[in-house]
């Protein structure tokens, strides 16, 4: 058995966390096993029930459970609150309360995607790369922060341990894939990035057999657009991390085809790393296929079942292959479909 924190959040997510429960539900029957999802709300859902963005009671139903399903938060709705009140500040707390330090999102142009991409098909065919992030570091963390009427103020700092962890575990997937790795900092003009890549070295020598090379995060920009396919495995901070990774979504035709995955020692969370998107809220027009691959993460590196992964990522790439196409990914002058109806062909596809 295994137990879910279903999170739906605000604007499209409580649409496309439905769609991914519904491929859990299809899995569970057709492999024969026990889903039990526990839903609680989170971001501007929990600020209208509750007067605040993360409950303690949701933080400890997140605590006791095998994963959390996260939709999306925030919108317009909230963003007159402190900043300390907002939906992106409960983000950032339940990353740092479950000590969520990695967030992994792919990069992975579906072949039958080339020309949704507004890249040309011959750079972005074959992409297939993944961003490494830390999560739990870096300026979005550090002390001191603040601003007045006259300045603001952030902290970029990064300890040696914060750095280890996430450069091990990026070797490590290296060692799986295509056996490179690509460190993103701004060591040229900064002193935590040139920590950063010391340390990334020193780790490096732990794993001799893969390929590392440095990168500065503005070429890594560029390089990213203009040959996506060079890079295998890219590791780096929280802010570069945050940035390359949308850039990335674009390569794929839209962020709506992106997953994510946000682990630590024991917790784990899986999102689209798309946001609520409030102008299509409630239309059943957003794209699920993101939260449905973040639910193929979570088989892959919660529930330890590759096969399932690869499974539903097959039948994602079916579904695209007939032709279907949700609004944010359609050609034009090609219909759409509905949220609903792309997971019901991805659900009649799990079954082929």
């Amino acid at each position: 058995m295994y137990k879910i924190v279903s999170i739906p959040g605000d604007g499209i997510g409580p649409e496309v966390v439905a769609g991914a429960l519904e491929i859990l539900n299809r899995l569970s029957q057709k492999h024969g096993f026990e889903i039990v999802v526990e839903e609680h709300p989170f971001g501007g859902a929990s600020y209208d029930l509750h007067g605040e963005m993360l409950t303690d009671e949701t933080l400890e139903a997140c605590r006791n459970c095998d994963a959390v399903l996260l939709g999306a938060v925030g919108g317009p709705k909230w963003e007159s609150l402190p900043h300390e009140h907002k939906p992106e500040a409960a983000l950032l707390k339940i990353r740092r309360e479950l000590g969520l330090f990695a967030n992994l999102r792919p990069a992975k142009v579906y072949d039958a995607l080339v020309e949704a991409s507004s890249l040309k098909a011959d750079v972005v065919g074959g992409t297939d790369f993944i961003v490494f992030r830390e999560l739990t570091g870096g300026i979005y963390f550090g002390q001191p922060r603040g601003y007045d009427e006259n300045k603001g103020w952030n902290t970029m700092v990064y300890e040696r341990y914060e750095v280890e962890r996430i450069a091990r575990i990026a070797f490590e997937a290296a060692q799986k894939r295509g056996g490179k790795v690509t460190s993103i900092d701004k060591a040229n003009v900064l002193e935590v990035s040139q920590l950063w890549r010391n340390v990334v070295h020193e780790v490096h020598r732990d794993f001799p057999e893969i390929e590392l090379s440095d990168m500065y995060v503005d070429n890594a920009a560029m390089q990213i657009v203009r040959n996506p396919k060079q890079f295998d495995v890219i590791v780096t901070g929280n802010l570069f991390g945050d940035i390359l990774s949308d850039i990335a979504g674009m390569i794929t035709g839209s962020l709506g085809m992106l997953p994510s995955a946000s682990i630590g020692k024991s917790h784990a969370l899986y999102e689209p790393i798309h946001g609520s998107a409030p102008d299509i809220a409630g239309q059943n027009r957003a794209n699920p296929i993101a939260t449905i691959a973040s639910v193929a993460m979570m088989f892959e590196h919660s529930f330890c079942m590759p096969d399932i992964a690869d499974e539903i990522y097959g039948a994602i790439e079916a579904t695209l292959a007939e032709g279907l196409r949700t609004a944010d990914i359609a050609n034009t002058g090609r219909s759409a479909v509905s949220t609903t109806e792309m997971t019901a062909a991805i659900v009649r596809n799990l079954g082929a």
